[in-house]
């Protein structure tokens, strides 16, 4: 019986320790630095420009976005966005209109303007940048 907990409780160390080891082998995004050191900038990317938009991953998804914002405004009195892709600019601009449901409230009513929790884009609709993926990613979106 002592024979058996000694050897349990040396097989629990050798693991423990091995653990520790196998653990210091891990490295994050951060690729070394310490986690008490501020982060590095990170390197501008190139935006992704893609004329005709980019084929969404699954049926629900927004829209991303597939040209540069980077000069685009949008805060409590303005909003860019709509300077193209209004109702009432869309057309001219041939860019995609704002679906239907951004001017709806969370209520149901239908509004003439966009309903403020559909004003800031940009926190759905995302812009994309010409980078490699910072992990090896084998996801294939809905057909």
């Amino acid at each position: 019986m002592k024979k058996t907990i000694v050897t349990i409780l040396s097989a629990l160390v050798v693991l423990l320790f091995t653990g520790t080891v196998m653990a210091g082998a891990v490295d994050s995004l951060r690729l070394g630095q310490p986690l008490d050191d501020n982060a590095k900038e990170p390197m501008k990317k190139k935006p992704l420009v893609v004329k005709g938009g980019i084929e969404r991953s699954y049926k629900q998804q927004p829209p991303v976005v597939p040209h540069k914002i980077d000069k685009d405004e949008i805060n409590l009195k303005v909003n860019t966005c709509m300077n193209c892709h209004s109702e009432k600019t869309y057309e001219s601009k041939k860019a995609p209109k704002v679906g239907d449901s951004h001017y709806v409230t969370r209520d149901g009513k239908v509004q003439e303007t966009i309903s403020s929790r559909r004003y800031f884009c940009n926190q759905c609709h995302a812009p994309q940048v010409t980078a490699d993926p910072l992990v090896e990613n084998t996801f294939e979106g809905a057909k």
